[in-house]
């Protein structure tokens, strides 16, 4: 059989369209959508290669409309989560045996098919199912997606060519072995581009995977299993189900074969996983490898110096694109007091521009919040903070659900640095001020440190580099992704490898090597070309 050291495609990030008025690619996206709105669909679960149906049919409907029907879902048991486990162990030893330029092909496959054909299916998916803006759903659905699937086959490369040195005589060398059982991906709604990611990062590296779907997420996580399929993904490698977590969890949590969760989601939940594995560490075969990232109280903190409008669009974008649902979205702002007037000011302006309705009209900035729950949630925090006096509602405040699950961009201003909107993660479009005293920076940055068990991101603003230097030594335990002159989102694949620690994670790199090192377990070959055949040492010699 023909060998060779292979080198993969080197990997750039993909260009991310802009969907300007009579552009292609914006035709094509309004073409998808029209397509999409049309018609129902059935999506079924995929178990071995199999398409599973069942009769209990769950509702799918746009956030911004959730009186239109996308189509129905089949919602499984822990029947199917026992045959998916089944088959992922069933294609262990074929997938893992496979040649490793074999497996990156078809994600690098996956990657020019998301690129090309599938492009404006993906992101209207997601702008339906998970009420993305344009411009929110290519930056994720599409070219995160598109350069987690280059980038990670680099990344497979570079893990592979890490050998160890070889003294005269032997030849020593490492293997990477994929883990020993399955994988478990549980992923989330907010991000299309993490829902591939997580299940398709392990696949990549050898192992085979149980994938759990948001059920608010359903429709996108269909597209993303036909770009697989497409791409020649071989059956049973990725297996996805629709299913309860309970099910899920008992099945997978007590089953001698687990052998790694790729989580991401709420902190809560990750704490409760954690703790049921460990109970059970007993039961696997193996330890296993868990990796998460959960929840964020990520800040935004301006030194005196800074520039107003600079920071004001910072906030602006980072706590209300994509409705505040985003892990890494600004939530608590610290400004000083001699800039409060005028970032106030510019900040009213902007809240007041913005456009909020139906992703489909493409003018629109803003759009509903995910689901029932998140909205009654979200409406809660901004209710009570009416009532209260330490905090003041300076922009929006307001809520209704009767046709999608619509919160105005709300601005609260505290007068307590410590109220519970400056402190808890609240996952929607409010973000809150406080305003501390310009010769309180130093005191200011404590307070960051201090106020959220939480660890993401960050942003400092400064026109200062003294202050940037001080800020970023004084918060380097309290963001696992900083921003200096920023707003704390936006990570891209390769530049800003992604993830947080403290409450927030185990900071294992989405969009870096490290990630990928999780998925594997590595064996030393050392081979002695002349081994020795007396046992005396030169020491043992007579004088």
């Amino acid at each position: 059989m023909p060998k060779g050291v292979f080198n993969v495609p080197k990997p750039t990030n993909e260009p991310v369209l802009e969907y300007r008025s009579g552009s292609p690619e914006r035709a094509m996206l309004k073409a998808a959508l029209k397509e999409a709105r049309s018609k129902e669909i059935n999506v079924p679960m995929y178990v071995g290669g199999q398409e599973i149906h069942t009769d209990n049919k769950v509702k799918m409907s746009p956030p911004h409309d959730h009186k239109h029907v996308l189509g129905y879902y089949s919602q499984g048991d822990s029947s199917h989560v026992e045959q998916a486990i089944n088959a992922a162990l069933g294609a262990k030893e074929s997938w893992a045996n496979m040649s490793w330029e074999h497996r990156a092909s078809i994600f690098l496959k996956a990657a020019d098919l998301l690129a090309g054909p599938y492009r404006a299916r993906i992101n209207a998916a997601t702008m339906l199912g998970q009420s993305k803006s344009p411009f929110q759903a290519e930056i994720d659905a599409a070219c995160e997606l598109i350069d987690f699937l280059r980038f990670n086959v680099a990344f497979m490369q570079e893990i592979y060519s890490q050998q160890p040195e070889s003294s005269p005589g032997v030849w020593n060398r490492l293997e990477y072995r994929p883990l020993e059982g399955f994988v478990f991906a549980l992923t989330p709604f907010n991000f299309t581009s993490i829902a591939g990611n997580l299940p398709s990062a392990p696949a990549l590296m050898g192992n085979t995977v149980v994938w759990k779907a948001a059920r608010s997420a359903v429709y996108s996580a269909q597209v993303i299993m036909e770009v697989f399929k497409e791409a020649g993904l071989p059956d049973g490698v990725i297996n996805l189900l629709y299913v309860s977590g309970r099910d899920a969890g008992a099945a997978i949590f007590n089953h001698a074969d687990f052998a790694g969760l790729h989580f991401t989601g709420s902190t809560e939940v990750f704490q409760q996983l954690w703790n049921t594995i460990g109970t059970n560490i007993a039961k696997y075969k193996s330890y296993p490898r868990i990796v998460g990232e959960t929840g964020g109280k990520d800040f935004i903190i301006a030194h005196p110096s800074a520039r107003v409008r600079e920071v004001v669009t910072a906030i602006t974008r980072g706590a209300f694109e994509y409705q505040g649902q985003k892990c890494s979205a600004a939530s608590r702002v610290y400004l000083p007091a001699s800039m409060w007037d005028e970032a106030k000011s510019l900040l009213l302006e902007d809240v007041a521009s913005i456009k909020m309705g139906d992703p489909e009209d493409f003018t629109n900035f803003f759009s509903a919040v995910i689901d029932k729950a998140a909205y009654d949630k979200i409406s809660e925090y901004i209710d009570q903070a009416k009532k209260d006096d330490l905090v003041e509602v300076i922009a929006g405040g307001n809520h209704d659900d009767s046709s999608g699950y619509f919160i105005e961009p709300t601005i609260l201003l505290a007068k307590d640095p410590m109220y519970r909107t400056m402190c808890e993660e609240i996952f929607g479009p409010v973000v809150t001020i406080y305003v501390y005293q310009d010769e309180r920076f130093e005191e200011t940055l404590e307070l960051v440190d201090q106020t959220s068990p939480y660890a993401l991101t960050g942003a400092v603003f400064s026109q200062d580099r003294y202050s940037i230097e001080l800020a970023t030594k004084k918060l380097a335990n309290c963001a696992g992704n900083f921003y200096i002159n920023d707003k704390p989102t936006g990570a891209v694949v390769g530049q800003q490898p992604f993830g947080g620690a403290r409450g927030s994670g185990t900071n294992d790199k989405a969009g870096a090597m490290m990630n990928l090192m999780r998925w594997v377990s590595a064996r030393t070959i050392k081979e002695n070309f002349v081994p020795p055949t007396d046992y005396r040492y030169p020491f043992m010699e007579e004088s």
